[in-house]
Parts: structure tokens; C-alpha cells; sequence
């Protein structure tokens, strides 16, 4: 397994956004966990990048009607 992190920052989420967008992310193969800070309107995911690429989760995000302004990624080294 490889393991990565996407971080995104993600405009105009609020609490009703964090359950909307962390169960969809949720259902995706290869997603580990997802987590969310309204405050600082981000999105964070690790994932195996056997299973998703980043490109599919920033699709999926935006898909749902949210608009992404900014993204890093790291990959784990195990």
C-alpha cells in the first residue's frame, strides 16, 4: 500500500458541508479517512493511491458542487 494526503481548501463550508462531503469521500475505494476544519475552510484526505488518485478526489469535491481554490499532496514514505 502507498499511502498519500491531499489537502485542499475548499470555499464556503459550513458544518452541514462537513457531513455532505466527508460521506461521499468516505465511499470512495481506496479513501482512509477524511477530516475537515471549517475554520480554515480545509479538506483533508489520506487515501492509498493504488485504489484513488488525487485528481479523482478534487473531481469528486468539486463534482458535489464546491468550489476548490487551492491543493498540496504528500506521499507517505513507509
Amino acid at each position: 500500500m502507498s499511502k498519500a494526503s491531499a489537502y485542499f481548501i475548499v470555499n464556503d463550508i459550513g458544518k452541514h458541508d462537513i457531513k455532505k462531503i466527508k460521506s461521499d469521500l468516505d465511499t470512495l475505494s481506496g479513501v482512509i479517512s477524511v477530516s475537515m476544519n471549517t475554520v480554515r475552510n480545509s479538506v483533508a484526505v489520506d487515501f492509498d493511491t493504488t485504489g484513488i488518485r488525487k485528481n479523482q478526489l478534487f473531481a469528486q469535491i468539486e463534482k458535489l458542487g464546491y468550489d476548490v481554490s487551492e491543493s498540496k499532496y504528500e506521499v507517505h514514505i513507509m
